[in-house]
């Protein structure tokens, strides 16, 4: 009976989530966090460290599960086990790891704040991550910013970000987007469609406000319906428009908005594939999207990339990557 009610609670929880799940990491069946605690305990101690039995065992189970392992790992070694893991591990497989230590939102407030902090700015991380977040991500993102680095996010953002780049990206992070409802407005969307042409392509210049508040402000649902109309308007697709109108990073956050609109995992299977296109990889991209999107859609995402790029993402990483870092992405996005 026990079983049944905690089955029912899991069902009540993902009503209300409106992006579909897809994740290569899941739960794992078996679950003994004493057993894995004592496991990494002993790769650890080994002399040269057994990464691969930390490989095995972390890139298995839930962020929710490898917390209970770092619990059991205290309450037996008396020693903190990220602390161990960082003493043990080095290079790209020590960032993976202490990644997947993180829980799926404090991992992007990190990335977030290390794209912001220090000299310069890494726009493209910014770019990706809040362009590519739901409403309810970005909104638990915000909270878990404040809790870690005592600052508000929308300031920092503002901060260190100018012009149509910075009130574009402070828009999304104000979280204003209208939830998806079972109502088609089609006066809306023909109305939202004309307004995006207005501004854009049948005008010198553009608008760059309403493109903003538009893409900023409607449902997914409903911008995807926005975007079909658009062609009944405009020569050209949104996508099209966006390239011959803006430049540089307000171009890539737009473009990054309207390709995650259309199809979020095929979104990062393109980024995927831009981060292995030359002989090595930009480890930078590939771990944060490999440690972001586990145990959201990773699976999906390899499909999308299979689709669109002919072979495998766990093929193409084989090619571009190597010893444990190839072993610890091999292990998060699973079997072909």
């Amino acid at each position: 009976m026990a079983m049944v009610s905690e089955f029912l609670g899991q069902l009540c929880l993902n009503v209300g989530t409106l992006e579909p799940k897809f994740p290569s990491v899941v739960p794992a069946v078996d679950f003994d966090p004493d057993r894995d605690a004592a496991r990494i305990e002993t790769a650890i101690k080994t002399k040269g460290v057994d990464e691969q039995t930390i490989i095995d065992v972390l890139t298995k189970r839930t962020y929710s599960q490898r917390r209970e392992i770092a619990f059991a790992y205290e309450k037996r070694s008396k020693k903190d086990m990220i602390t161990a893991l960082k003493g043990a591990l080095s290079g790209s497989l020590e960032t993976v790891v202490l990644g997947l230590m993180k829980s799926t939102t404090q991992f992007d407030a990190t990335e977030i704040r290390g794209s912001i902090k220090g000299l310069g700015t890494d726009e493209e991380t910014l770019i990706e991550i809040l362009c590519s977040r739901s409403n309810e991500e970005l909104v638990e993102i915000k909270k878990v910013y404040k809790e870690l680095f005592k600052k508000d996010l929308d300031k920092d953002v503002s901060g260190d970000t100018s012009g149509h780049f910075a009130k574009l990206l402070l828009a999304l992070v104000q979280t204003k987007r209208a939830e998806p409802t079972a109502v088609v407005d089609y006066e809306k969307i023909d109305e939202d469609a004309r307004a995006l042409y207005d501004a854009g392509v049948k005008i010198k210049g553009t608008d760059v406000a309403t493109w903003i508040s538009i893409m900023s402000e409607r449902s997914v649902p409903h911008l995807k319906k926005v975007f079909e109309r658009y062609r009944s308007y405009s020569p050209y697709d949104m996508q099209e428009s966006i390239v011959k109108e803006v430049k540089g990073d307000l171009q890539s956050s737009f473009l990054a908005l309207v390709q995650c609109f259309e199809n979020k995992q095929l979104y990062f299977a393109n980024r995927l594939n831009h981060a292995m296109k030359n002989k090595g990889a930009k480890e930078k991209i590939l771990t944060r999207v490999v440690v972001s999107r586990c145990e959201v859609d990773l699976k999906k995402i390899c499909t999308e990339y299979k689709t669109n790029f002919g072979q495998s993402l766990q093929k193409t990483i084989m090619e571009h990557t190597k010893g444990d870092y190839q072993n610890v992405l091999l292990g998060l996005c699973g079997p072909e």
